[in-house]
C-alpha cells in the first residue's frame, strides 16, 4: 500500500503537533504517512514542545522507507511562519496547498488516501477562500479529475454513523437547500460507498425527518409529506434498504442504534451532536462520492491549547487508522 497523504491543517492550530504524535505512535496507526508541511515550521514546534522527533524532508515516493526512522515531511512552497494559537490569513496558501497537493497525489497513485488536519474556515475566508468548509473544497478538486464527483459527509464511530443532507449553511437556509433530489442522490452516495468501501453487504439507512416529531402528520411542517418520505419510497423501490422519516429526538439511544447502519439527517448539527456526544474522541469525519479516500479528525483547530503539547491524538489516530482500512 502506499503512505497516506496527511495535511498539515492550520499551523496554528493542534494539527501538525498530533501529527508528531501520531507518528510517535510507530505501527499503531494502520500505514505509513507523509506529512505535506512547511518544514521549518514543523521544526519550531516540535523544539517548543521539547519533542526532539526525527524529522526527514522527502518525497512521497520514499516517505514509506522514512517513516520508520522519522516523520517524513513532503515541503511545501508556501511558508507557514505563523505561531500556535494565533490564527493568520497569511498562512491560507500553504493550508490550501497542503490539501491540493493531497488530493493530486493521491489521484495520481503516489498516496493511497487523504487525511486532512482541521482547518479554521475563518482564517481562509479572511483570506478570500470562497468556499463553505473543507468537505465543499475537496468536491471542487474532485470534480477537477471526476465531474461526478459529489462530497457526502460521514460522521464514522463504532457507536454511530452519521451523514447530514445539508451540511455549512445557515439553519435559517435549511429548509430552500433540502430538496427530494438531494436527499435520494445522498442516499445513494450512501448505498454505495458503505458496501464498496466498508464492505457492509446492505446498508441499513434510518432518516430523520426534518421537523419536531417528523412533522406530527403535517402539523408541525410539511417538509416529511412533500419531500423526504417521497424520496425514501423512491429509494426503497430501487432496492435501498431505507427508511423514515423519523423522528431525530428518538434516533439516538442505543436501542435504535441497533437497528441501522447509518444515520441520514437533515441538517449538520441534527446528526453530528449526537455523534460527537458520544464518540467525541473516536469519531472521524468521511467524505464519501469522491474518487479517493479521505477522512480527516472529527474536532477542530482547538487554538485555545495549539502549542501546549496536551492535545488528544485519539481521533486523527482513528482517521489514520480507518483511512488504511478504507484505501485497502
Amino acid at each position: 500500500m502506499k503512505p497516506l497523504a496527511l495535511t498539515m491543517g492550520d499551523p496554528a492550530g493542534i494539527g501538525v503537533e498530533l501529527a508528531l504524535a501520531a507518528w510517535r505512535q510507530g505501527g499503531d496507526v494502520g500505514a505509513p504517512f507523509f506529512l505535506l508541511a512547511d518544514p521549518d515550521q514543523v521544526a519550531r514546534l516540535d523544539r517548543a514542545l521539547g519533542l526532539s522527533t526525527p524529522l526527514e524532508i522527502t518525497t512521497p515516493a520514499k516517505a514509506a522507507a522514512v517513516f520508520g526512522h522519522a516523520l517524513p515531511i513532503v515541503p511545501l512552497a508556501a511558508r507557514a511562519n505563523v505561531e500556535p494559537g494565533r490564527p493568520d490569513p497569511a498562512a491560507a496558501p500553504a493550508i490550501l496547498e497542503s490539501i491540493e497537493r493531497a488530493v493530486a497525489l493521491t489521484l495520481e497513485g503516489a498516496a493511497s488516501a487523504v487525511v486532512t488536519l482541521p482547518i479554521a474556515k475563518k482564517t481562509l475566508y479572511d483570506a478570500g477562500f470562497k468556499h463553505p468548509g473543507h468537505t465543499e473544497f475537496l468536491g471542487e478538486l474532485a470534480r477537477r479529475a471526476d465531474p461526478a464527483a459529489d462530497p457526502v459527509m460521514l460522521i464514522w464511530s463504532e457507536a454511530l454513523a452519521v451523514a447530514p443532507v445539508t451540511i455549512h449553511i445557515p439553519l435559517s437556509a435549511v429548509p430552500a437547500a433540502l430538496t427530494r433530489a438531494r436527499i435520494e442522490a445522498t442516499a445513494r452516495i450512501l448505498d454505495r460507498d458503505l458496501r464498496k468501501r466498508f464492505g457492509i453487504e446492505r446498508p441499513r439507512i434510518a432518516v430523520a425527518g426534518l421537523n419536531p416529531h417528523a412533522g406530527e402528520g403535517g402539523a408541525m411542517g410539511r417538509e416529511e409529506i412533500d419531500m423526504i418520505a417521497p424520496a425514501i419510497k423512491a429509494l426503497r423501490a430501487d432496492g435501498l434498504d431505507i427508511r423514515g422519516p423519523l423522528p431525530a429526538d428518538t434516533m439516538f439511544h442505543a436501542k435504535a442504534r441497533a437497528t441501522y447502519d447509518v444515520a441520514m439527517t437533515m441538517y449538520h448539527d441534527q446528526g453530528l451532536i449526537p455523534v460527537k456526544t458520544l464518540a467525541f474522541d473516536e469519531g472521524v469525519n468521511v467524505t464519501l462520492g469522491l474518487p479517493f479516500v479521505r477522512t480527516s479528525p472529527d474536532h477542530g483547530t482547538a487554538f485555545d491549547i495549539a502549542g501546549q503539547g496536551i492535545a488528544d491524538v485519539s481521533s486523527l489516530m482513528a482517521a489514520l487508522k480507518l483511512a488504511a482500512r478504507l484505501a485497502a
